[in-house]
């Protein structure tokens, strides 16, 4: 299971050895699991979800939690995860980050104990499938122009409301909904998919992320009873908190993709032949690939940073904004070098690059836009608030 790109930079030498096996773990369940499936399930626009309750078998659903029988790994140790899923594909890392990151990351941060005793076990398990409600169409980037409205009714709450690019809401049992109260504090919201009024629809036109799950939802007097709401959970700094889980494991993902372009470039340079000889006895094919792996391995010592930091409770909002935007921007660009020194054949299906490619723009979009991320960075250097 040695790679290349291990044998010049191996991250064993920086993590534990339980680390280490959660990684190594992960490689065989993508390399078994998703990879033989995975160009097929991309072509037919489709998640494949037989694999998901084997994720919760695996363990790595909301795995560095503590308590209701999920695993309490490190910080890093799921990072390590999430590059070996996204090494197969950045579609089905999103699943793992939907439900562990941002649905039972919720309910585990801000929800009651009888919530997180009646969803997290099951969740962490695989056996129920959650989503993150939030972003809505005419907000984007801006959640605070939320138009999803929450209203007390005796003794339940009334949702309305419609929501875009949600994962996993056709397939799921419950999700968190982001809602402004009728004092127009942002409020989240447990909802049980069966509820009636709450309708979901899978986005099927994408020409990325074409082998992930990711649905617009319209909640139309949606009731819900008192205890629904998630105790813990008040203002914008909330759903935030969640986000910056997912932003966390999308720098160490991207980083897998960025792997997998990568290998690909660095086989093909060994066996391609022109003018005679492997394009990789040429200077500039040798250059490229060499300045591909130093931007690479920089991606995966920032990632490593960010987790340690994460693990001993430093990791500020800041520094996630610098790892999501370099670790995303770089594995972009490496999987742009990498189509050309395939040549022709880097657009087919063959490699797993143009599949990369396409799946990364939209990894660059959520979670913050790149341009967001910029402006969080800026306001942490100047102290001046620029959105």
């Amino acid at each position: 299971m040695t790679t290349t790109i291990d044998q010049l930079f191996n991250v064993a030498d920086f993590v534990t050895e339980e680390e280490r096996e959660w990684q190594l773990r992960a490689r065989e369940f993508a390399q078994t699991k998703i990879n033989p499936i995975i160009d097929e399930a991309f072509e037919d626009r489709r998640l494949p979800v037989e694999l998901l309750p084997a994720v919760g078998e695996f363990g790595a659903f909301g795995m560095y939690m503590e308590g209701y029988g999920l695993r309490g790994a490190s910080s890093v140790a799921y990072g390590l995860v999430a590059m070996e899923f996204e090494a197969a594909d950045s579609g089905f890392r999103t699943a793992l980050s939907v439900q562990g990151s941002l649905a039972m990351g919720a309910i585990y941060k801000f929800g009651s104990e009888e919530q997180k005793q009646q969803w997290l076990p099951a969740m962490g398990r695989g056996e129920a499938i959650g989503f993150f409600g939030l972003t809505e169409p005419q907000g984007g980037s801006d959640p605070n122009t939320m138009l999803t409205s929450a209203r007390r009714d005796g003794d339940q709450w009334v949702l309305n409301g419609k929501k875009r690019w949600i994962g996993l809401a056709t397939i799921a049992q419950v999700g968190v909904i982001w809602a402004k109260d009728e004092e127009g504090v942002v409020r989240g919201f447990v909802v049980p998919t069966e509820t009636e009024g709450f309708k979901a629809t899978a986005i099927e036109n994408k020409l990325s992320m074409r082998a992930s799950l990711q649905t617009e939802i319209e909640l139309t007097d949606v009731r819900l009873p008192a205890d629904a709401i998630l105790p813990g959970a008040k203002g914008l700094s909330a759903p935030f908190k969640c986000l910056n889980e997912a932003r966390y494991g999308i720098a160490w993902g991207v980083m897998g993709a960025a792997r997998s372009c990568l290998e690909a470039a660095v086989e093909r340079s060994q066996t391609r032949e022109v003018f005679g000889a492997p394009i990789g006895s040429k200077q500039i094919i040798q250059a490229q690939l060499a300045d591909m792996f130093v931007e690479y391995e920089k991606g995966m010592l920032l990632a490593l940073h960010l987790g340690r930091l994460k693990d001993a409770g430093q990791l500020t909002y800041g520094q996630i904004s610098v790892g999501k935007l370099n670790n995303v921007r770089e594995a972009i660009k490496i999987a742009g070098n990498c189509r050309s020194i395939l040549g022709g054949d880097g657009i087919t299906s063959d490699f797993p690059v143009m599949r990369h490619m396409a799946n990364l723009e939209s990894v660059r979009t959520y979670e913050g836009t790149d341009e967001v991320h910029q402006l969080v960075i800026g306001r942490e250097l100047t102290g001046i608030a620029a959105f």
